[in-house]
């Protein structure tokens, strides 16, 4: 169905090209997961499928990519249309109406389809993804995971025969990505759709692939082969795959259940082993607090009589289904929505009524949307404006951005990065401030695991030395590694709040796959296994 035949792909003024010697094929009805680091040129190779490289991304494409017949050098983007759907990793660059049924209608009368099919196929897709209760909705007033789902629902309706998807689970729960995935698995068996996707949570969709595509490097050539034998190898692989090459398990498995199967003896090993306790929070000092707080967006309530205090010093992980109000909360944490009712107070201001030259001092956000902080030319300009803005050490900013992306050049736009090499920049660049109280939504969407990891170490850093951090997440794995507390959300209220552990091990929609793997013992985490063998 796809084929690439000896594909590169270069841009003016760049060092190193941002696809070499891509030669394989993709079979029709297969789904073909695409792996590899940040920056590999994923999305770079999604883009050669649907034309829209080199036809609106500029750059230049040698060696030949064919879909169902078609060259994509010759065929522009709007004339695979009918063949290619494409889902990208920015949701809001990809709407053209205002409404959710309006989206959903919308690539259909662009191919001509006949109104009745319209109306059967919109209704179809509205179930398959959950969105019969949004229909209506604004698509300005949906969270980011439901403008996901509506972004996938657009492009399934005009039913093609090949999907293109970028991390289509990034911003979503749980429970959402698990039907993505399942709609995705039976369009794939059922009606014989080829499906190519990069995704960067392995540990939700690598046991679902037919085949996987590894991009080791920039501008290396690609490894191809089944997903056991490919995860056995891979630089980038999910939790479950990691506690396997720990235990010596061959073949490494793909999902917890066959992981479960072979877990026997490690569970005996473990057994007279205890986790590490994470380290009690000192402070008493509260860098937020949120008292009987409610906020409407329009008539729609979206929290209601929210209790919440955070200590300098800790870290807590909001989760929740998307729409539950976990943007909404840090949002209001920074000025930007006005409580209906309840007191916020953060380092004892009033977000509302502070400047927000002052508030900078206290808070800062780093939100869904990297682009929304970014606006200088180049990263280092980024930078140098970010240290101004702060009062901080020339270089400061520049520094935290290597120890997160340590391959980014000086000179390169904020645009040509991936959607987590912005968001990692748009990280650096609050950071800078170092605020007491820092705010991060979906701090690890377009991450892969090496700079998560290394994400980590530097909110850890920040944690030890006094900062609050809180993070709203659907990153089950993230919040076991990092946070000293759980608050969960649903429908704008607080029914969960306490210890990570005791938490996530009693929801098995939030429980990482080492703690579902090890149950009933209590571990959550690949470096506490492997700590604890280690120390045995």
């Amino acid at each position: 169905m796809i084929r690439f035949e000896n594909v590169s792909v270069s841009y003016d003024g760049a060092e190193h090209a941002a696809l070499s010697g891509i030669d394989l094929t993709v079979p029709e009805g297969e789904l073909c997961l695409l792996v590899g680091p940040s920056g590999v040129g994923k999305s770079t190779l999604l883009g050669t499928v649907s034309g829209l490289v080199p036809h609106f991304t500029g750059g230049t494409l040698r060696g030949r990519v064919t879909v169902a017949g078609r060259d994509t050098r010759t065929h522009r983007p709007r004339e695979l249309a009918d063949v290619v759907g494409t889902v990208g990793q920015d949701p809001l660059a990809h709407f053209v109406t205002d409404t959710v049924e309006d989206e959903l209608a919308y690539g259909m009368e662009s191919l001509g389809v006949p109104p009745a099919t319209m109306r059967r196929r919109v209704e179809e897709t509205l179930d398959l993804l959950g969105l019969a209760g949004l229909r209506d909705r604004p698509i300005a007033t949906l969270s980011g995971g439901q403008r996901q789902r509506v972004a996938i629902g657009s492009v399934l309706t005009a039913h093609p025969k090949v999907l293109v998807l970028d991390e289509p689970t990034s911003a979503l729960d749980p429970a959402a990505a698990e039907e993505v995935l399942a709609v995705l698995q039976r369009l794939v068996h059922d009606l014989g759709t080829t499906v190519l996707l990069a995704e960067h949570r392995l540990e939700r969709v690598v046991q679902y692939a037919d085949q996987v595509i590894l991009l080791p490097g920039p501008g290396a050539a690609p490894v191809v082969g089944d997903p056991t034998e490919i995860m056995a190898v891979s630089p980038v692989h999910p939790p479950v795959v990691a506690l396997g090459r720990i235990a010596g398990w061959s073949p490494p498995p793909l999902s917890v259940r066959d992981a479960r199967r072979k877990a026997a003896s490690l569970r005996e090993r473990l057994a007279p082993l205890t986790p590490p306790v994470p380290k009690a929070v000192a402070m008493t000092k509260d860098a937020a607090s949120v008292t009987g707080l409610s906020v409407r967006h329009d008539r729609v309530p979206a929290l209601r009589d929210v209790e919440l205090s955070v200590r300098a010093g800790e870290t807590v992980a909001l989760m929740g289904r998307n729409g539950a109000g976990k943007s909404t909360l840090l949002r209001t944490l920074v000025g930007m929505h006005v409580p209906d009712r309840g007191a916020v107070r953060v380092g004892g201001v009033e977000p509302r009524r502070t400047s927000p030259r002052e508030l900078l001092r206290h808070v800062g956000l780093v939100p869904q949307e990297p682009r929304d902080l970014l606006y200088a030319d180049t990263v280092a300009a980024e930078c140098a404006a970010a240290d101004h803005d702060a009062q901080a050490a020339p270089g400061t900013c520049r520094a935290l951005v290597s120890g997160l992306l340590p391959d980014v050049a000086d000179d390169t736009h904020p645009r040509d990065l991936s959607e987590g090499q912005r968001l990692a920049l748009a990280l650096a660049v609050v950071l800078t401030a170092r605020p007491p109280l820092l705010l991060l939504d979906e701090p690890t969407r377009g991450l892969d695991y090496a700079a998560k990891a290394r994400l980590v170490e530097i909110l850890r850093g920040l944690a030890g030395q006094g900062h609050a951090i809180v993070l709203a997440t659907h990153d089950v794995e993230l919040a076991a590694e990092l946070a000293h507390r759980v608050v969960i959300l649903a429908e704008g209220e607080v029914v969960a709040d306490g210890p990570t552990a005791e938490v996530v091990v009693s929801s098995p929609a939030f429980a990482p796959q080492v703690a579902k793997v090890l149950a009933p013992q209590p571990w959550l985490t690949v470096p506490q296994v492997r700590d604890a063998l280690e120390g045995a």
